[in-house]
């Protein structure tokens, strides 16, 4: 599904968010790994986050559920594949099932500057452009910005 070494056709696969935030990347990685964080801010605006499962380790997994501001609950499940703390996470990130179709790998970068600031990368690639596509149209990018813009709201660094 994710060939290695082979970047070809990976651009109309791929949505890439970018944010800085002013806060150490270790505060930033934490709210990322830590139940005690993550369900206070994942998920776009009017949407509650709820944690089941959050066991980060490679192999480890994170099952939540998001509740949308009209009611429709949205099961996850995030498979956590490379964790180099505090600068890399990547995972599988789809509904909570086994063998979802749709899911798609995750890489997160947290790149420290000099400032005291964090560089969060975001990148989503899909398995299909077909999927991408349609991820853009229900509005990936906006309500993935939403989501980073709680995250800096947590951090008090809105």
């Amino acid at each position: 599904m994710y060939p290695q070494n082979n970047h070809e056709g990976l651009l109309d696969r791929e949505i890439v968010l970018c944010r800085v935030f002013n806060a150490p990347r270790e505060l930033v990685f934490k709210a990322w790994t830590d139940a005690a964080h993550i369900s206070h801010w994942f998920g776009p605006q009017g949407f509650v986050t709820t944690t089941h499962e959050m066991d980060v380790r490679v192999g480890g997994r994170w099952r939540f559920d998001m509740k949308a501001p009209n009611g429709t609950v949205y099961t996850n499940r995030v498979v956590y594949l490379e964790i180099k703390e505090p600068e890399l996470l990547v995972f599988d990130h789809g509904v909570d099932r086994d063998n979802d179709p749709g899911k798609f790998r995750v890489t997160l970068t947290f790149d420290s500057q000099g400032d005291g600031k964090t560089v969060l990368t975001l990148r989503q690639l899909h398995p299909t452009k077909q999927q991408r596509q349609a991820g853009i149209g229900f509005g990936a990018v906006e309500l993935g910005y939403q989501t980073l813009a709680k995250l800096a709201a947590h951090l008090g660094v809105a």
